[in-house]
Parts: structure tokens; sequence; C-alpha cells
């Protein structure tokens, strides 16, 4: 999966999508999972990371990772061919 490349992430959690003109606020996890598919890290090193940062077991993290995921797609923010 891949987050469009126009869509704009400040280090504040801010995102804009230029293509429709709407913007979000992501929590301190949104920005990491964000960032990291943008730089096209796949969902099991970012997994890796998450769990190995924050006091959080797998069934959570998958949870939320799939959460996260679900909301890009409603938003739109993931690249057409994902």
């Amino acid at each position: 999966m891949k987050i469009k490349k126009s869509i704009a992430v400040s280090e504040t959690g801010f995102v804009f999508d230029p293509t429709t003109g709407e913007s979000f606020s992501l929590n301190e996890i949104g920005i990491e999972y964000l960032n990291r598919l943008k730089e096209g890290v796949e969902k099991d090193e970012i997994k890796k990371e998450i769990l190995e940062k924050y006091d959080v077991d797998e069934m959570t993290f998958e949870s939320s990772f799939n959460d996260f995921i679900n909301m890009l797609y409603a938003y739109q923010l993931l690249e057409k061919n994902d």
C-alpha cells in the first residue's frame, strides 16, 4: 500500500490532501504510521518498530494499524492501485 505522493504531512501531524482540499490531524502513532508508509516501509517492519518503541501488545497494534489503514482508504489517501 502506498500513500498518495501529493499528501503533505507536517511534523505536528497535520495532513493535507491538495487534490480534495481536505485536512486531517493525527496523533503521535498516526504520524509514525503515515510517515513510515510514505517512506515505503512494509507493515511488518512498522509493527516491529512500534512494538519495540511502545508498551503495546501485538493484538493492540494490529487493531490500531488496521483501523488506521481503513481510515486512509475511507479518505482516499492511498494510491488507487492498492
